[in-house]
């Protein structure tokens, strides 16, 4: 497997930040990553707002509660967090971890409540504060606490000092509601209401939750740019495709066991970066680095073929450009020993959508058919992989090991470059949830158990 050539690096990190019985989980067990979200420079716009936001500093005084979507039940987790981008030294005084209160939206997702009984506090190689050189990633030790799939974990971080300068690392399209509050609150029953508290839609700091589960699970991490991160969907509700998909995989017996990373950002492209690094360059720190990680969906190249010079020449170019990336990705990908499934790129155009053009409409159909069979000619339609040893291709002639045909499956009938009216979320591009929902429902649970 997989885990002989960056197992090694790995452990070798985290020797250097956690004590060594952390390293060992229990026999027949094994952590995986069970929550997880694509580290990013955050943009000045989406930077804490003042007080939060200082003359030197962001984060000063700060308590920072947040809530994430835990995608796998287990009964002792760690928490990463990451400095990939800072510019500076990252200091954390405190940190913790909660069950959330339910809210309006059932779960607990965007609540600043917690249930007292379920609070733990975080410790990083025996120390209950710690500083995470810029570019590194911290682990806490392992704590036992309850978590379930489809369920919501609360982590809340305090900042004495703040993080100097304007450079920091998160992940702006959270969808989800976080607190922000001054002085050390990381035990407070209800951040919401404290006093000079503030709210935003945005995570900051923190990276994966792993959990201490059976060794037959595994990770499904997702490749993707703002239709996977979850444009359109619905805030605090864990609605996007990868967490309707989700809800399938806990309902199938075999598929159980796999839980879903979602390694997406809006704006994010395969060729160049954007918000955040290219898809092709970011593949060792959002997939290879990752623990347990068995499959990984590729859905992302929209941007691309969006933002490249509008020439024929030029389109046809990126089209092919990103075929090669494609199989350039493949190719990391299964020396890895994992499986990769290719999706469709789903339409982009309408009515002031400036993506919608017929110069990259047919660059987008152009990838398309490769994605389905492995050229840029041939037939349109659902393919379903062969099995067995990833890098073994498929029936269908396709490169991948399994298609997931989301443009067949939301694009209009009658009109196939634009989205089928009911799923678009009104900018003929991102979907809504129920465009969403048929997105989770097309992706054939068979392709995991094959390659299993």
């Amino acid at each position: 497997m997989f885990f002989s050539t960056k197992g090694g690096a790995l452990t070798g990190f985290l020797l250097l930040c956690c004590s060594g019985a952390s390293l060992v989980a229990a026999a027949g067990e094994r952590w995986v990553d069970i929550w997880g979200s694509m580290p990013q420079l955050v943009e000045p716009a989406n930077l804490p707002s003042p007080p939060w936001n200082g003359s030197s500093s962001l984060f000063k005084n700060a308590t920072l509660r947040q809530t994430v979507y835990i995608t796998q039940d287990a009964s002792t987790i760690r928490v990463q967090f990451s400095n990939a981008f800072g510019g500076s030294e990252l200091p954390i005084t405190a940190a913790t971890v909660a069950l959330p209160v339910s809210n309006t939206n059932s779960s607990g997702a965007g609540t600043g409540a917690i249930k007292p009984e379920t609070l733990r506090s975080l410790t990083f190689s025996g120390s209950s504060s710690f500083v995470v050189p810029n570019g590194a990633l911290f682990v806490s030790d392992p704590i036992s606490i309850n978590v379930k799939a489809q369920s919501v974990l609360t982590v809340t971080v305090y900042l004495a000092t703040g993080q100097s300068g304007f450079a920091i690392t998160g992940h702006p399209g959270s969808r989800t509601t976080s607190f922000i509050a001054p002085g050390n609150l990381v035990s407070a029953p209800d951040l919401s209401t404290a006093s000079g508290v503030g709210k935003t839609d945005h995570w900051y700091f923190l990276s994966t939750i792993q959990g201490n589960v059976p060794s037959s699970s595994g990770a499904l991490a997702i490749i993707g740019d703002s239709i996977t991160d979850g444009r359109g969907s619905t805030t605090n509700a864990n609605n996007r495709w990868p967490d309707q998909l989700l809800a399938r995989l806990q309902s199938s017996r075999s598929t159980k066991g796999i839980s879903v990373i979602n390694q997406a950002a809006g704006g994010n492209r395969i060729l160049a970066d954007g918000l955040g690094p290219n898809a092709l360059g970011r593949i060792e720190r959002d997939v290879l680095a990752h623990h347990s990680t068995k499959y990984v969906i590729v859905f992302i190249g929209v941007n691309d073929l969006g933002t490249a010079p509008l020439t024929e020449a030029s389109l046809t170019a990126t089209a092919d450009r990103l075929i090669a990336a494609y199989d350039q990705m493949i190719t990391r990908l299964h020396d890895a020993g994992i499986a990769v499934f290719g999706a469709t790129i789903t339409p982009m155009s309408g009515p002031g959508q400036v993506y919608g053009d017929p110069v990259r409409e047919n660059a987008r159909q152009r990838v398309n058919q490769w994605i389905r069979t492995g050229t840029t000619g041939g037939g349109v339609g659902s393919k379903k992989g062969g099995g067995g040893k990833p890098g073994h291709g498929n029936n269908s002639g396709s490169k991948f090991d399994g298609v997931i045909d989301f443009d067949t499956a939301v694009r209009d009938k009658t009109n196939g470059t634009q989205l089928d009216a009911s799923y678009d979320s009104g900018d003929f591009l991102h979907l809504n949830p129920t465009g969403y929902k048929t997105m989770a429902a097309v992706v054939d649970l068979g392709l995991f158990e094959r390659f299993r």
